[in-house]
């Protein structure tokens, strides 16, 4: 048995969901701990890609229990919609399969609209939000004034809160945003409707997971957004609303933290973040659109093209750091496979010092310089390899490299977006 939380050690969209769905053969349950649908994890199985913004990864599997624990926030429509296209593909025939947590807060209607109404205020810095509500709905949770699952699904509880809730979002949308107010009977009628159909999903994360770990399950907790967008260690302002390091696997689950056994953080070969704040080895130039055709990095959730650069040493040293990494799983390595220089930072310079460990500071880090370490590319095509062996002799010290400058092993490349273009050099399950 053995409890595995994957994370992202960068900016996200590292390819925790291939990591994830590839994991989830070895699990009997799979949970998600964090985050809302700011978040995408895209899926390729055979031919078919399947995008899934708030059900874990595992739901691809048959059988696997599927949990969305209590740190997560959850926008009703996008999770039906899911569930609908999940079973127009043949997936989810048994609800069972999937349990949401009571004690998930729900996003609403005047969550998205201060969002946006936020973020296109002028005057106001931009943090490069998606527009979903997810910031909005955690200040709500934080500050006590947050609509649970366990509140939307009974309607007399809702309304008395939507009610007490309401003239307060509404002030502040008309008076200070300068935006329409919303219509109360409009929303308890749309989230009615919603809380009938999930009123058949509700359960207790912690408990059934609890009952897993006496089974002697193996679980897997999958994280969204990476380990640089946490709402403590990350770049802030630019970061997420949410603990995305592994101790939000506990936090957000109410799974004890001594259970875990293994944390695998999930990398680029190179580096790409969406949205505002600091990235010190961006390329504003042909190599980082290159880099951006190549790996097709667009937003799964946005569809906003990434901004790319160079693999940052420094900044996943600190991801290894603050999640307790044991081990790293590279992708979309087989992009870097027509570059005849690669180039890996493994520190900092600021105002003329070296810096070797990563400035949380943004104002700081939008000031540091990268510095390089140049080795040769490979150009061989990886995307057919299935074992260690069998990727070029260069591309294999390309790995060792990341594992001596990261100070933490590779476990695990992937050489394309499909199941069997993956890599397993260690299993974190059984630890072979």
């Amino acid at each position: 048995m053995a409890n595995v939380v994957v994370v992202g050690a960068q900016w996200g969209d590292e390819g925790k969901g291939k990591v994830v769905d590839i994991y989830t053969e070895r699990s009997q349950a799979v949970v998600r701990y964090q985050g809302g649908n700011n978040a995408g994890h895209t899926l390729v199985v055979g031919d078919e890609k399947t995008v899934l913004h708030l059900i874990p990864s595992g739901i691809l599997h048959e059988g696997k229990k599927c949990i969305i624990g209590n740190g997560v926030v959850l926008d009703p429509k996008v999770f039906i919609e899911e569930i609908e296209g999940l079973k127009k593909k043949g997936y989810l025939q048994d609800e069972s399969q999937l349990v949401i947590d009571r004690n998930v807060h729900i996003i609403m209607p005047y969550h998205k609209e201060i969002d946006i109404a936020r973020e296109n205020k002028p005057g106001e810095r931009r943090i490069g939000t998606t527009g979903r509500g997810i910031g909005p709905t955690y200040e709500d949770k934080v500050g006590r004034r947050g609509i649970r699952l366990i509140d939307l699904v009974n309607p007399e509880r809702f309304s008395a809160k939507l009610k007490e809730l309401l003239p307060e979002k509404n002030f502040f949308l008309e008076h200070y945003l300068k935006q329409k107010p919303l219509d109360e009977q409009q929303i308890l009628d749309e989230y009615l409707a919603y809380g009938e159909v999930l009123k058949h999903f509700v359960g207790n994360s912690s408990v059934l997971l609890e009952e897993c770990r006496k089974k002697e399950e193996n679980i897997l907790f999958e994280g969204a957004q990476g380990s640089l967008l946490d709402v403590d260690h990350g770049t802030y302002p630019y970061v997420t609303s949410s603990s995305t390091i592994a101790g939000g696997a506990t936090i957000g689950t109410g799974f004890g933290p001594r259970f875990i056994d293994e944390v695998i953080g999930i990398s680029k070969a190179y580096v790409t973040r969406v949205g505002e704040g600091p990235f010190p080895t961006e390329l504003d130039d042909e190599v980082g659109e290159r880099i951006r055709k190549a790996g097709s990095e667009f937003g799964a959730t946005t569809g906003r093209p990434r901004r790319t650069g160079w693999f940052d040493a420094v900044a996943l040293r600190e991801a290894v750091r603050t999640n307790g990494l044991t081990g790293l799983a590279i992708t979309k390595l087989d992009v870097l496979d027509e570059f005849d220089c690669i180039k890996i930072c493994t520190a900092y310079t600021h105002k003329g010092e070296m810096l070797t460990n990563f400035p949380n500071d943004a104002n700081i880090l939008s000031q540091c310089k990268p510095v390089y370490e140049e080795i040769d590319g490979w150009n061989a095509d990886t995307s057919n390899a299935t074992t260690y062996t069998d990727l070029p002799e260069q591309t294999r010290s390309y790995l060792k490299k990341l594992e001596e400058v990261c100070k933490c092993p590779v476990v695990l490349a992937s050489v394309g977006p499909r199941r069997d273009q993956t890599i397993q050099i260690r299993d974190p399950f059984n630890g072979e």
